[in-house]
C-alpha cells in the first residue's frame, strides 16, 4: 500500500493504482470532470499510476488545462469518427482545424475529395457518439521522433512530417483511438466515455465542432455564428495558404530557406493594405467618429497611429482620443468581488461627460480635453482644446468603444467602429491549433517586461483577471464592429522567440504560474527562432519588443 495525500488528507491505496482510479473514488469536483492530475507537483495523465507515497491534486474541466485536454481529445475522437463515416462512404477527405468560432471549433475538409453537408455531419456526429458510449481507451505510445515523421509520411499526412522535421526533441508521443492515431500537443483524457458535451453545425464551407465553456462544462452553448469574425479568421488562413505558411512547419520551412525577410515585407504589405482599405471606408462613408476596441495586447495603439497616417494621406485630419482620460475620479471607481477597483467595468467610465463632449465637437463647439492623471487618481484638465474642422476626425480608442452605451449619445451615422485583435492564423500542424490567447500572452509578457519591468510570472498571475474582463466587456460586442481588423503576423512567434523564452525560464519551478510558463516553453520549441532587425519600425509587433516609430 502507499500513501496518497490529497487536500490535506491521506489515503491508503494499493500500489500501481492508477490516478483514474484514484479520482473515481476519492475525487470531487462541483463542476465538469475530473481529467489531469499534478503528481508531486508535476501535470500528469490519469492512466499513470502511484508507486511511492505522493501528493496528488486533481484537474477538472473548470480549469484552462483541463478543459483544453477535453477539448483536444474531442478533435481526435472527431478525427476517429470522420475516417469511419467516410472509410464507409469509400472515400477519405483530408480535416482542417482551423479557428476558434462560436465557443467551438471551426473545422473544413478537402473539398475536393467531399461535401459538407447536415446529413454527413449526422452521421459523424451520431459515430462520436457510439465511440464515447463505447468508452475507448485513447493510448500513448512514445516513439523516437524519426520513427514518427516515416509512420505519419506513410500516411501521406505532410503537416506532421514537416513540423517534426524542425523538432529537437528525440521522442515524441502518438495517441491512438481504435486503430487511427495522431500527434497533438498536450496531455489528453483517459477515454472516449469522458467527452460528453459536443455537437457539429454546417457553417460556410465547412462546419464547427461545439464544445462547452470552463464556466458550464457540462452544459453545450448555443450555436451562434460570428459571421465578420469568421471573415476576418478565414482572411487570414487564405494568406496563410497563399504563403505555403498556414502552419508551424511551413513557417519553420521559409525561415530554413532564407524566405523570411521576404514573408516579414509581404505579411506587412497584405496587413498596410487592409487599414488602407479601412481609412478609405472611413472617407468614402463621411465618419466623423471612429471607435476603436479590442482585448489586451491586440495592437490597438499602433494599430491606430497607422490608421492615422492613412487617414491623413486621404486628406483628413485624425485626432487621437484615449477613453482612459474619461475615467471617474478614483473614489468612483466601482470595486470587484475581491475589493479591488474595478478598472475595466463601463461603470468606470463617465460615459455621460464623454458623450457630452463628443456631441459638442460633432456640432462645430470647442471644448476643453480631459488627461487623468493615474498618479492621483483625477480627471485634469490643463488648458488643452479641440475644435473641428471640415476634413477633422476624432479617432477613439479604449475597451468600451464597441459597446453601444459607451457613444449612446452620437448619431449613428456618424460612427464607425473598428474591432482588433491578434488573430493568430498560423496552426501547429492540420489538427494542432495555436490559440489567439497565447499569441496575445506572450506579446504581453514581452511588452510588461520591457515598458513596466513586470515578471513574467507577475503577467502571468494577472492573465485570468484580464481575461474575465475581455469576456465580460469586449467580446460580447465584438460583432457591433463596422470591420475587424487582424494584427497577428504569420511570423511573429519566431520574432518573439528569444525574447519571451528567457522571462519564462526566471519563473521558478515552485511558483504557481511555473507550469503555464513550461507548457508556453514547449509550444515555442516548435519554432525557428530570427531576429527582429528586419522587422519594420512601423510594424504592430514593434510594439511589443521594441523599436517603434509611433510612441507606444
Amino acid at each position: 500500500m502507499v500513501k496518497v495525500t490529497m487536500n490535506g488528507k491521506a489515503y491508503e491505496v494499493e500500489k500501481g493504482t492508477t490516478l483514474e482510479s484514484i479520482a473515481k473514488q476519492y475525487g470531487t469536483c462541483e463542476k465538469g470532470e475530473i481529467v489531469l492530475a499534478y503528481q508531486n507537483g508535476h501535470l500528469c495523465e490519469l492512466y499513470r499510476t502511484v508507486t511511492t507515497d505522493c501528493d496528488v491534486e486533481f484537474v477538472d474541466t473548470t480549469n484552462k488545462i483541463g478543459l483544453s485536454s477535453y477539448k483536444r481529445s474531442m478533435i481526435l475522437m472527431m478525427m476517429k469518427a470522420f475516417r469511419d463515416v467516410l472509410k464507409n462512404k469509400g472515400t477519405k477527405g483530408r480535416i482542417r482545424v482551423l479557428f476558434s468560432l462560436s465557443k467551438g471549433f471551426y473545422c473544413e475538409l478537402d473539398r475536393s475529395a467531399v461535401t459538407v453537408t447536415p446529413e454527413l455531419l449526422k452521421e459523424v456526429e451520431n459515430r462520436m457518439k457510439e465511440l464515447r458510449e463505447a468508452d475507448i481507451k485513447i493510448v500513448k505510445s512514445t516513439y523516437k521522433s524519426h520513427d514518427v515523421m516515416k509512420r505519419f509520411e506513410k500516411q501521406g499526412r505532410m503537416d506532421k512530417v514537416q513540423l517534426f522535421k524542425y523538432r529537437r526533441a528525440s521522442n515524441a508521443n502518438v495517441y491512438r483511438l481504435e486503430g487511427f492515431e495522431d500527434y497533438y500537443y498536450g496531455f489528453m483524457v483517459p477515454s472516449t466515455g469522458y467527452l460528453r458535451c459536443f455537437a457539429l453545425h454546417a457553417y460556410e464551407d465547412g462546419f464547427v465542432l461545439q464544445l462547452p465553456e470552463r464556466k458550464n462544462p457540462d452544459v453545450l452553448p448555443d450555436f451562434v455564428p460570428q459571421n465578420k469574425l469568421f471573415q476576418v479568421l478565414k482572411q487570414s488562413d487564405d494568406w496563410g495558404v497563399m504563403l505555403k505558411v498556414d502552419t508551424v512547419g511551413g513557417l519553420n520551412d521559409a525561415i530554413a530557406a532564407g524566405g523570411i525577410n521576404d514573408l516579414m515585407l509581404v505579411q506587412e504589405a497584405l496587413q498596410e493594405s487592409n487599414v488602407a482599405a479601412i481609412a478609405r471606408r472611413i472617407k468614402e462613408e463621411d465618419k466623423k467618429v471612429i471607435l476603436i476596441a479590442g482585448p489586451s495586447s491586440s495592437g490597438k495603439t499602433s494599430f491606430s497611429h497607422r490608421l492615422s497616417i492613412q487617414l491623413r494621406a486621404l486628406g483628413l485630419s485624425p485626432h487621437p482620443i484615449a477613453l482612459d482620460n474619461y475615467f471617474v475620479d478614483r473614489e468612483r471607481t466601482p470595486k470587484d468581488e475581491d475589493g479591488n477597483y474595478d478598472f475595466e467595468c463601463l461603470e468606470a467610465v463617465d460615459v455621460a461627460k464623454f458623450n457630452e463632449d463628443m456631441a459638442c465637437l460633432l456640432r462645430g463647439e470647442e471644448i476643453q480635453m480631459p488627461t487623468f492623471n493615474f498618479l492621483i487618481g483625477k480627471r485634469e484638465y490643463k488648458g488643452n482644446t479641440l475644435k473641428l474642422e471640415e476634413n477633422d476626425v476624432l479617432v477613439i480608442e479604449g475597451i468600451h468603444g464597441l459597446n453601444p452605451k459607451m457613444s449612446e449619445g452620437l448619431p449613428q451615422d456618424s460612427k464607425f467602429k473598428i474591432y482588433i485583435s491578434a488573430l493568430t492564423q498560423l496552426n501547429v500542424d492540420e489538427h494542432n491549433r495555436i490559440a489567439t490567447t497565447d499569441g496575445r500572452l506572450i506579446r504581453r509578457i514581452v511588452r510588461d517586461a520591457r515598458t513596466r519591468g513586470n515578471s513574467a510570472q507577475r503577467t502571468i498571475a494577472m492573465w485570468d483577471s484580464v481575461r474575465r474582463g475581455e469576456e465580460q466587456n469586449i467580446f460580447p460586442f465584438q460583432e457591433e464592429a463596422d470591420v475587424m481588423f487582424n494584427s497577428a503576423l504569420i511570423y511573429e512567434l519566431s520574432v518573439i522567440k528569444p525574447y519571451v523564452e528567457p522571462l519564462l525560464f526566471a519563473i521558478p519551478r515552485e511558483a504557481a504560474e511555473y507550469q503555464e510558463a513550461k507548457r508556453l516553453l514547449k509550444f515555442l520549441d516548435y519554432f525557428l527562432g530570427v531576429s527582429s532587425e528586419n522587422i519594420p519600425n512601423n510594424s504592430i509587433l514593434r510594439e511589443f519588443v521594441g523599436g517603434s516609430c509611433f510612441p507606444v
